[in-house]
């Protein structure tokens, strides 16, 4: 009979770093610490976090192959378990494709939960790695120790001593959920989580983001006149906006796949000057980002829309269905900016994506990550040349990192 919960004890070192690698899993019943199956390899010449990672590896699949539901994998590398529950982002590009198989296998069980253990307590998986690394250097192997000599370590976090209180916010922490939540909750540290599953930072890995970027100023910008199809070019001051915008996204996204723009040239001489930061990057035009068309009402400013079409503001301030004058209603901007997202995220899961874009877009794909109302339109500020980000998830996860951020630009 297949066991429903086992125990993943993995680890995997490099002498040299890098240097000759090797890993070893243990499997384990939770309850009694028998060994219900070993796995080790030697990787020939890798570095300490590469042999980790095909260490949990080899252990998640021996798990997949006992027929496991769930899995408890403890792990003495902090920076593993970080990575995988998605605490730390994973900056070495040879890890993400380990990474990305460790989480494809985490997804063919009902539960994972992660926990970082200190090395005196994953002595025979590390047994296993040198034993393997041993063999491989043509050396006389080193027995492993066996669950006999180490009782106690392997059930310490599962003792009876463990309250029944206690034993619920386990179970409750590695529980598959659906819709928004994680689709498996990973946590670590010796204790369960005791947080709502809600809470738990999808691993970054799996995420796209889309780092929104509003277009520089322009002239309509400063007199605080309606410009949504009208294409009115940057200012200086909006030349210089999108010089230190390039410079901020280029730290902030350096390995960024694409630069997509609304084709109106405010935006185009933004994303141009980002593109070039990047690399030389090409623009992408997308239509579905433009801003919106605000009718009769182009080039006026709030005052002067006010005294002549007072009661059609209203009606435009009070409903996202309501559109100016020979205009579009923000509705409409919301379909075709969700359109141009469900786009983005199709053609570039996993990967970084700069979208340069209006006031009214971003907003609107602002409000919908938000999970906000309507009201958020009217009441959130976006600057010229000010930066959001927002990560999203294939299961649904959406996290907004930062709304507005305008710390590179020059001041006035």
């Amino acid at each position: 009979m297949a066991p429903r919960v086992v125990v993943v004890e993995a680890d995997g070192g490099s002498r040299g770093n890098p240097g000759p690698a090797g890993y070893g899993a243990v499997l384990r019943d939770p309850g009694t610490g028998e060994v219900l199956a070993e796995r080790s390899a030697a990787i020939g010449t890798a570095t300490n976090n590469v042999a980790e990672y095909r260490g949990l590896i080899a252990g998640l699949e021996a798990a997949v192959e006992l027929g496991a539901a769930e899995v408890e994998a403890r792990l003495d590398s902090k920076l593993v378990v970080e990575q995988m529950c998605g605490r730390w982002q994973i900056k070495n590009p040879g890890l993400r494709p380990l990474a990305a198989q460790a989480a494809r296998l985490v997804d063919q069980f009902t539960a994972v939960r992660f926990t970082w253990i200190p090395r005196n307590r994953n002595q025979h998986a590390d047994a296993l790695a040198n034993a393997a690394m041993d063999a491989a250097a043509g050396a006389p192997a080193r027995p492993a120790k066996r669950a006999a000599e180490q009782p106690r370590q392997v059930a310490a976090a599962d003792s009876p001593a463990r309250s029944a209180a206690h034993e619920a916010a386990a179970r409750a922490a590695t529980t598959r959920t659906s819709g928004t939540e994680p689709a498996t909750t990973r946590t670590s540290g010796t204790e369960p989580a005791t947080a709502p599953a809600s809470w738990e930072p999808r691993p970054s890995f799996t995420a796209t983001r889309l780092v929104l970027v509003r277009h520089g100023a322009t002239d309509y910008t400063e007199q605080r006149r309606y410009s949504g199809r009208f294409d009115v070019s940057l200012s200086d001051q909006g030349r210089a906006q999108a010089e230190a915008t390039a410079n901020r996204v280029a730290a902030l996204a350096p390995s960024a796949a694409a630069v997509v723009s609304s084709p109106l040239s405010r935006c185009r001489h933004t994303a141009e000057a980002i593109a070039a930061a990047l690399g030389g990057k090409p623009v992408r035009d997308n239509d579905d980002l433009v801003e919106c068309d605000f009718g009769v009402w182009e080039g006026r400013t709030f005052a002067e829309v006010r005294e002549r079409w007072a009661g059609e503001m209203d009606a435009w301030l009070a409903a996202t269905t309501v559109a100016p004058p020979d205009g579009e209603s923000f509705a409409d901007v919301g379909t075709r900016s969700r359109r141009a997202v469900d786009a983005l995220l199709k053609a570039y899961p996993g990967e970084t994506v700069v979208v340069v874009s209006h006031v009214s877009p971003i907003k609107l794909i602002l409000r919908d990550a938000l999970g906000g109302g309507d009201t958020l339109l009217h009441r959130l500020f976006l600057d010229a040349a000010g930066i959001s980000v927002v990560d999203f998830w294939p299961d649904g996860g959406v996290a907004v990192r930062s709304v507005n951020d305008t710390a590179h630009l020059p001041s006035d």
